[in-house]
C-alpha cells in the first residue's frame, strides 16, 4: 500500500460536501487528497509529513469570487492608506510616503475611507498642503472615486468650464471649481496621464497580493478586472508570466473587463484575449461587467430616486453605465460563446437590468453551464430575489459589508430611505430563495479575511478588530449560518469558477488545497468567529503560508 504524503489527523474537518460532513483525518499523495475519515494510520509511513490539528479545524481552502489581487498588491507597494482611518492620519502618511519618494513623477497609492471626510469627498487644498510639487493620485477604498491635488487637476486642464463626463462626476465648490474629488468616471480626466507600470512591476505586485491571501487562508479566486481601469494597468499579463513560469501558486479565474465606453464590437477581442489569457492556473473565462457605480457617491443604479437626507425625493436615481438595450444583446452573445458575466450591481435597478440581461440569454440560448453571477447586491427589490434561483444566477456575496458602520449610516442610510434601507444585501432571503451563493471580499476595497466576513454573514455586526464604533446588529433576519457562510467562501466560488470538480470540497480525489484554522469556531461562540486566524495553508499538498 503506498503511504501518503501528507496526513492531517487530531481534529474537525469541515468537508463542505452536501450534508457537510464531518471527518478527523485526512490523507493527501500527489497532490490530491486520497482519503477522507476517522482512521488513516495505515497511510502514515516513514516519510510522511503528519498535522496533528489537536482539535483545531481542516477546511477547504477559501476561494474569493470577486477581488483585485494584483491592485491589491500594487496598493501595498505603493502608499497604502487602508491601515488609517482619519484625515489627519492619511495626509501624515502621503506626506510621509512623499517624503521617502521624491522621485517619483506621481504620488500614487490610495484605500481611503470615504466616511473620514464631510460628505466624503476629500479636497485639493488638504492634500496640497502634503504634496505641493507634483500631482497626486490617489483611489478611494472602493475605487468608484480619487482624491487628487491641484497639480494633477493643472495637468489634466481640469476646471470649472471642464463639463462632468456621462459616467461621472466631478465634486465642485460652491463657485463650481473641482474641489478634489473625481467620481467614476471622472477619474479618467485625471489617470489617463498617470505613467504605465512595467510588466515587472506588475508580476511583483501580484505576488506580494497572492503572499498575502494565502496568508488568510485563501487558495484560489476570481480576478474582478482583467484589463486597464484605474490607475493600476491590466493584470492579465502578470498572471499569464506567473503562470506560466509556476509562481502562481493560487488558481485564478479572470473576469476580463466589459469597456463600457465601447459596444458590442468589443466581442472579438474579448475572444482573443481569453485564448491569450490562460497560463498554468490562470484562465480568464469571464467577462466583468460593471452595471453601476455605489450609493455612497448616488451613482449606484436605483428604481426610484435618491433622497436628499430628509426623505425628500431627488432628481438623481443613478448611473446604468451599460444601456440596457445594449446588455440585452451583449451578454446572450457572450453566453452563446461560452462567456460566464460577471456583473458588478449595487442598486436594485442595477441588479433588475442585470438579472433582464440574463433571462434574455436563456430566452435566446436555452440553459448553459456558464454560471453568470451578481456581485455585491446591496440593495435588491423583493420581487428579484425569486429571480435569481429562477434564472440560475448565482450570489456572489461580499459579506463583510453587510453591516452598520459610519459610512453606511451616514453617507447611505439617509439616503437610500427606509424601505429601501431594509432591502440591503438579502443573503437570508436569497438563501432561503434556493440561489447559489458564492462569497468575496472585493479586495483592496475591504479586508480579504473571509473569517471577518463569514463572521459578519453569521451576526450582521463587524468582526473583531473591525468596528468602527458600537452598532446593533444590521437587518439581523438576513444572517446566514455559519456552515452556509463557509461554504459559500469555498464549494460555492469554486462553483462559481467552474473548478467544483476538483476543489472547493474536501473528498478523495480534490486537489489538496487545504486550510488549518487557529480554533473550530463551531465550537465556540457566534460573536468570536471573526477572531479565528490561518495556521497554515496548503494548494496540492504544499504549504504556501505558515504562521509565524
Amino acid at each position: 500500500m503506498a503511504h501518503a504524503d501528507l496526513v492531517f489527523t487530531g481534529g474537525p474537518v469541515f468537508t463542505a460536501d452536501t450534508v457537510r460532513s464531518r471527518a478527523t483525518a485526512v490523507a493527501v499523495a500527489g497532490g490530491r487528497i486520497v482519503a477522507v475519515g476517522h482512521d488513516v494510520d495505515e497511510l502514515i509511513g516513514p516519510h510522511t509529513e503528519v498535522v496533528d490539528l489537536h482539535g483545531r479545524l481542516l477546511v477547504p481552502g477559501f476561494q474569493d469570487a470577486h477581488v483585485h489581487a494584483v491592485w491589491g498588491g500594487l496598493d501595498m507597494l505603493r502608499c497604502d492608506l487602508s491601515p488609517y482611518a482619519t484625515q489627519p492620519d492619511y495626509l501624515r502618511a502621503i506626506g510621509d510616503y512623499a517624503a521617502a519618494h521624491p522621485g517619483d513623477e506621481w504620488v500614487l497609492g490610495g484605500g481611503w475611507s470615504m466616511s473620514a471626510f464631510p460628505g466624503g469627498t476629500p479636497t485639493a487644498a488638504a492634500l496640497d498642503a502634503v504634496v505641493p510639487d507634483r500631482p497626486a493620485f490617489l483611489p478611494n477604498r472602493d475605487g468608484h472615486g480619487a482624491w487628487v491635488n491641484s497639480a494633477a487637476l493643472r495637468l489634466a486642464g481640469v476646471d470649472r468650464d471642464t463639463p462632468d463626463p456621462a459616467d461621472g462626476r466631478i465634486e465642485r465648490d460652491a463657485d463650481g471649481n473641482p474641489s478634489g474629488t473625481l467620481h467614476e468616471g471622472a477619474m479618467a480626466l485625471v489617470n489617463r496621464l498617470l505613467p504605465e507600470e512595467s510588466p515587472e512591476r506588475l508580476v511583483e505586485a501580484l505576488l506580494e497580493g497572492q503572499r498575502y491571501l494565502h496568508s488568510f487562508g485563501v487558495t484560489g479566486w476570481q480576478d474582478a478586472i482583467i484589463g486597464s481601469y484605474g490607475d493600476a494597468g491590466d493584470p492579465g499579463p502578470a498572471y499569464v508570466t506567473a503562470g506560466l513560469d509556476g509562481r502562481l501558486t493560487a488558481r485564478v479565474v479572470g473576469a476580463i473587463w466589459w469597456d463600457r465606453a465601447a459596444g458590442l464590437e468589443q466581442i472579438p477581442s474579448l475572444v482573443e484575449r481569453r485564448e491569450r489569457y490562460r497560463g498554468g492556473r490562470f484562465a480568464a473565462t469571464s467577462v466583468k461587467v460593471m452595471q453601476d457605480g455605489v450609493a455612497e457617491n448616488f451613482t449606484a443604479s436605483m428604481l426610484e430616486p435618491y433622497c436628499d437626507g430628509h426623505g425628500h425625493p431627488t432628481d438623481n436615481s443613478g448611473i446604468s453605465f451599460v444601456d440596457p438595450e445594449i446588455l440585452n444583446e451583449a451578454v446572450p452573445q457572450l453566453d452563446a460563446l461560452g462567456f460566464q458575466v460577471h456583473f458588478h450591481a449595487i442598486g436594485d435597478r442595477a441588479v433588475r437590468q442585470s438579472l433582464d440581461a440574463v433571462a434574455h440569454a436563456l430566452r435566446r440560448n436555452g440553459r448553459r453551464d456558464n454560471r453568470h453571477h451578481i456581485a455585491h447586491l446591496q440593495v435588491v427589490h423583493p420581487d428579484d430575489i425569486p429571480r435569481f434561483r429562477d434564472l440560475g444566477v448565482a450570489a456572489n456575496m461580499q459579506s463583510l459589508w453587510a453591516t452598520l458602520e459610519p459610512q453606511m449610516v451616514e453617507l447611505t442610510l439617509p439616503f437610500l430611505g427606509e424601505q429601501r434601507a431594509a432591502w440591503q444585501y438579502p443573503f437570508g432571503d436569497l438563501l432561503r430563495a434556493g440561489t447559489v451563493l458564492a462569497a468575496g471580499s472585493d479586495w483592496s476595497v475591504s479586508s480579504p479575511n473571509p473569517l471577518a466576513a463569514i463572521h459578519t454573514a453569521v451576526n450582521r455586526t463587524a468582526a473583531p478588530g473591525y468596528e468602527e464604533g458600537e452598532y446593533d446588529p444590521f437587518l439581523p433576519e438576513q444572517a446566514i449560518d455559519l456552515a452556509t457562510s463557509l461554504t459559500a467562501y469555498t464549494a460555492g466560488s469554486a462553483w462559481v469558477n467552474h473548478l467544483d470538480e476538483v476543489t472547493g470540497t474536501i473528498e478523495p480525489g480534490k486537489y489538496a488545497d487545504l486550510v488549518v484554522l487557529d480554533r473550530d469556531p463551531f465550537a465556540g461562540p457566534a460573536d468570536q468567529i471573526g477572531a479565528t486566524r490561518v495556521l497554515q495553508t496548503f494548494v496540492e499538498g504544499e504549504r504556501v503560508f505558515a504562521a509565524e
